[in-house]
């Protein structure tokens, strides 16, 4: 899978082929659940087997849609008829409320909508019965109010296609609920009061355009709105992307990895005219050969839990060991013709895109640095939270960028184990630290973003941002009834090669350089410690080991401002000048550096 290099329809199939054939050990004695070895979730193995078994439809449907069939897929077809036969041992079973084969179920419709032939046309008549009686049973449970709503609304359009007794009352009545979703600009939230995220486009935008393909005829009114709102989005959804097939890492359910992308995939196959098929498909092949260079296997060759490496430390507690089959709607491409313009066009390069994208919706002061394949998001946070897993370090940091990742914390204690890169972290002199979970205000402006928070009831912090590359700056003005010690996080440097070089002893300002890039920070006020936290393995998405350059400090009851300026820039030709001569107190360097931050913190308020 690694040496595929995947140009051709032919290359993205043999990826398909390749990643399924690895689960092939995994089918149970009935062919109806496939279970990877490796931890558990939140819900039981006999779902999770089910789980895996109708991801992989996700990329088999499109497939089959031109009658290439792998050699796994009448075991599959069979595990379809033994899970949906109540008198069978292979039965999935009868489902509940808010239960996860709710969200499973969506594959089935999907692959009703796009290969009837060799699914639904191949069984007999008490099979087809069973198959649309356990899917029937979607429109009796509830959903979570968020994207969950639209896995009844793929099933019954399946249902639908193949001519068997569906819900439109369910569909109508889910359609109109996720309306409420709708924040304008084309973006999505999650749910009526949730974090924008991945789910906008690899969910909300993702359902909406299939069902744009499927129902075209039959619902044109919608089918406009669902095309128009991605044209909006995928305007800016591009600045996520940047030139070496990356992704922001940001939110949560990265393990989905290169589902990223299959927004672009959606957009394809609905026909959605936004960009050139070239830009699209050079997003989407880049993507998927950035994701086959990444150590994401397990040594069977099944897909780990985790990102850029196996890590259940950043997984969800809805994460199993097939879950990350989900990556396999990037796959809907392959339901496009042989013979369609995507794959005789030459992939092209992203459009010349602004070095600054501002998008209110999420929050986000998006940067690309010219000449660099470095994107970084500088977001505000949210006026919510949830219960998912590490919610903090998913949407409050104060950055996300696409070569530094973020980390996520190991356990409670000290800043080794916190990890708290692009944060500020504050403890009550007691080595617990807190973050921001949460704004009581935000704005986003174009030179800065504002927000509030308040770690405890007598602590308030307003934080300034004033976003740039490769520097940016913190203003931080906090008020406290209680002494705190504080610790404020830089870029996570990746250290898993053999150079490496300390910039700058322990001081105002620390640095730390190697093949993977440079990262540095300064106190502009020259009153804290710049030290560099080695933090517990494992803890960033895209690195095992990292450093984060932190400024310390120790503050008494009463008003106090910092203002810290932090440097990012992965590994590049030409010495940048901090790299030339290292930044400390007394430098001629430093000097002029630390004016110009100030000018520019003066010109913007």
């Amino acid at each position: 899978m690694k040496q595929n290099p995947l140009k051709t329809k032919a290359d993205v199939e043999q990826l398909l082929i390749d990643l399924w054939g690895k689960l092939e050990p995994y089918y149970d004695s009935f062919h109806s659940r496939i279970l990877p070895e490796g931890a558990g979730a939140a819900y039981s193995d006999e779902v999770a087997g089910m789980e895996c078994f109708s991801r992989v439809l996700w990329g088999a449907a499109p497939l089959l849609a031109h009658q290439k069939k792998p050699e796994l897929w009448p075991r599959h077809l069979q595990g379809i008829m033994n899970g949906t036969n109540p008198n069978h041992q292979g039965y999935w079973g009868d489902i509940h409320d808010y239960d996860q084969r709710i969200v499973e179920m969506a594959a089935f419709g999907y692959a009703l909508c796009i290969a009837p032939d060799e699914i639904w046309h191949v069984l007999g008549e008490k099979e087809q019965q069973n198959l649309v009686n356990w899917l029937s049973q979607i429109n009796r449970f509830k959903a979570h109010d968020c994207n969950w709503l639209f896995f009844a609304v793929i099933v019954n359009i399946g249902l639908k296609q193949i001519g068997a007794p569906y819900s439109k009352e369910k569909i109508e009545q889910n359609l109109t609920r996720i309306e409420d979703f709708y924040i304008g600009n084309g973006w999505y939230q999650d749910g009526e009061i949730a974090h924008i995220d991945y789910y906008t486009p690899f969910a909300m935008h993702y359902y909406g355009l299939f069902y744009a393909k499927v129902m075209e005829k039959d619902d044109p009114i919608r089918v406009k709105k669902y095309k128009e709102r991605a044209v909006l989005f995928a305007k800016k959804f591009i600045y996520w992307f940047s030139e070496d097939g990356r992704s922001l890492s940001y939110g949560r359910s990265l393990t989905y990895r290169f589902a990223q992308a299959s927004f672009w995939s959606a957009i394809v196959y609905a026909d959605v005219e936004v960009f050139s098929l070239g830009i699209i498909k050079g997003i989407i092949l880049r993507h998927l050969r950035h994701w086959m260079n990444q150590d994401i296997f397990l040594p069977d060759g099944t897909l780990s839990v985790g990102y850029h490496y196996p890590n259940l430390l950043m997984a969800e507690n809805y994460n199993a060991p097939g879950s990350p089959y989900w990556s396999f709607k990037i796959f809907l491409i392959l339901a496009l013709p042989d013979h369609h313009y995507f794959w005789r066009v030459a992939e092209e390069p992203l459009p010349t895109l602004p070095e600054r994208d501002i998008q209110n919706e999420p929050g986000f002061i998006l940067d690309r640095e010219k000449n660099s394949k470095h994107v970084v998001a500088f977001q505000t946070g949210y006026a919510h939270s949830n219960a998912h897993t590490h919610t903090s370090a998913k949407y409050e940091k104060f950055a996300y960028s696409t070569h530094f990742g973020f980390s996520v914390p190991r356990a409670e204690w000290g800043l080794d184990q916190g990890a708290f890169d692009s944060m500020l972290a504050l403890s009550e002199q007691d080595e617990l630290y807190r973050v921001k979970r949460n704004v009581v205000e935000k704005e986003v402006k174009e030179t800065h973003l504002y927000m509030k928070w308040r770690p405890w009831k007598d602590v308030m912090v307003q934080t300034w941002i004033l976003p740039g590359l490769p520097w940016h700056v913190r203003v931080h003005q906090i008020k406290t009834e209680r002494p705190l010690d504080i610790a404020d996080g830089g870029f996570a440097l990746g250290i898993d090669h053999t150079s490496e070089e300390q910039l700058v002893k322990e001081g105002v300002g620390i640095g730390m350089v190697n093949d993977n890039g440079m990262v540095g920070c300064i106190d502009l006020m020259d009153e804290h410690k710049a030290i560099l936290i080695r933090p517990n393995a494992n803890t960033n998405l895209l690195y095992k080991r990292t450093v984060i350059p932190t400024i310390t400090s120790s503050i008494q009851e009463g008003e106090h401002l910092l203002i810290h300026a932090f440097y990012g820039q992965p590994s590049t030709n030409e010495l940048s000048e901090w790299q030339k001569r290292p930044y400390k107190k007394g430098d001629s360097i430093y000097s002029s550096g630390k004016k110009k931050i100030f000018d520019i913190v003066k010109s913007r308020g």
